[in-house]
């Protein structure tokens, strides 16, 4: 196989592991307090990225120096907390309608560069962000006479992961890779593990083999993606995370019993044609962001 295609088959391979797990993260978030899933995935998360920092080239100490200390701290809570918030969406809101409203983080990404980064957005990708944002509409459908105030969870997990992401592309602008992904995992598990244990709950013996199940899936599904962007241009690999969602979508209607209206598929439909143009527009203009190693809902 040529590096492109290996590269590919590892990006397929990681968005179909994280779809799974999102499933696993539903059955288990429905069951257990959010917080108490989050904080031991983690922990599993944090010592995969110890392992990784300890074998990267400029190894555990070079990973740890980071210029923007504060600011790889915050985007490592940050992302702690928007999993909490995610999983939380899994459970009260469903799979399908939480990844449908997940599908516009590049367009948030897109609105929040512009006052956090200094970035330029042009007409085009601004008109991208509108018809996105019109989609969106679509989907949470405010006007309707059953209109569920839960749809806002989503939201919030989708407003989250765009500060995050905006503040990863910030960071890399002073540190590597390496020491972003170091805090993401590190940064996060300490600050998960200080409130977590207030919601420590007895799990089945069957339930923690679905949490061992969870941490090697995304510890798995971490090395691919890391993988597919040594490999592949990070313009390639992002809307492969669309991939995702459908395959959630999926997941959450025919094991879980969820229910894609109408309002829904077409809204989705929007927001990723959208998301998909604002990347590859920022490709083009040279702007392309790096990786948040994440997708959403994924630590």
């Amino acid at each position: 196989m040529t590096s492109r295609s290996t590269g590919l088959l590892c990006a397929l391979t990681a968005v179909t592991i994280f779809s799974v797990q999102d499933g696993i993260s539903k059955h288990l978030g429905t069951a257990y307090p959010p917080i108490f899933v989050t904080m031991v995935r983690y922990w599993a998360f944090a010592g995969f990225a110890l392992v990784l920092a300890s074998r990267s080239p400029v190894g555990l100490k070079g990973a740890v120096t980071a210029k923007r200390l504060w600011l790889q701290i915050a985007r490592g809570v940050l992302l702690a907390l928007q999993i909490v918030v995610s999983i939380t969406s899994f459970s009260r809101v469903g799979l399908a309608a939480s990844h449908t409203i997940f599908a516009a983080t590049p367009l948030v990404v897109a609105c929040l560069s512009v006052p956090l980064l200094g970035e330029k957005v042009g007409w085009r990708r601004w008109t991208a962000i509108g018809i996105g944002f019109v989609g969106i509409l679509l989907i949470v459908n405010p006007l309707h006479a059953t209109f569920d105030a839960k749809i806002v969870i989503p939201i919030v997990a989708t407003l989250m992961f765009g500060l995050y992401s905006v503040m990863t592309r910030l960071a890399s602008r002073t540190d590597t890779a390496d020491t972003s992904f170091f805090y993401t995992g590190v940064a996060g598990a300490a600050a998960i593990t200080l409130i977590g244990p207030f919601y420590w709950t007895n799990i089945t013996p069957g339930d923690w083999l679905w949490m061992l199940v969870l941490c090697i899936t995304g510890m798995t599904g971490h090395y691919l993606l890391i993988r597919a962007f040594d490999l592949l241009d990070a313009v390639v690999v992002q809307p492969m995370s669309y991939i995702q969602s459908v395959l959630v979508c999926l997941i959450g209607v025919f094991v879980f019993g969820e229910v894609m209206t109408v309002n829904m598929i077409a809204g989705s439909a929007i927001v990723i044609g959208a998301g998909i143009f604002t990347i590859w527009r920022e490709a083009r203009l040279g702007r392309t962001p790096p990786p948040a190693i994440d997708p959403p809902g994924t630590p």
